[in-house]
């Protein structure tokens, strides 16, 4: 179940086509529970690098990754909400020079990534999030 913060967010986002104040740009994504097999919807921060959305898997710079982050590991195939768009998408996890060069660019957009990857030893995964047509 979304967090009650996060349950609010997406119910904003959903009543006003994708604008929720703050920031940050979001997207909601929804991914398969790589346990459960059920649907979790979750609202990310999002940047584009050409055709990609970029999404980070910071957790707020915490020890772990995001849950929704090992479960498009196991379905990678998700569904974004962008404004009023709904689409399938497929996620892959940027490596190396990529992952460093979209990171970069992402926290230069929303400097609490940078923060974010000070606080943890874990290289934070970056995600492409690519259209299905």
């Amino acid at each position: 179940m979304p967090s009650d913060y996060n349950q609010a967010v997406i119910e904003k986002f959903r009543a006003n086509g994708g604008e929720v104040g703050g920031p940050n740009r979001l997207l909601l994504l929804t991914t398969t529970g790589a346990k459960s097999g059920q649907p979790r919807i979750t609202p990310v921060a999002y940047s584009t690098d050409g055709a990609h959305l970029v999404i980070i898997a910071s957790k707020g710079g915490a020890p772990t990754n995001p849950d929704w982050y090992y479960n498009l590991l196991a379905n990678p195939l998700v569904t974004v909400e962008l404004g009023t768009e709904r689409f399938q998408a497929r996620a892959t996890v940027a490596e190396g020079q990529e992952r460093e060069r979209l990171y970069a660019q992402h926290a230069a957009l929303m400097p609490g990534f940078a923060e974010y990857q000070r606080k943890t030893t874990r290289q934070i995964p970056v995600v492409l999030l690519d259209r299905v047509e």
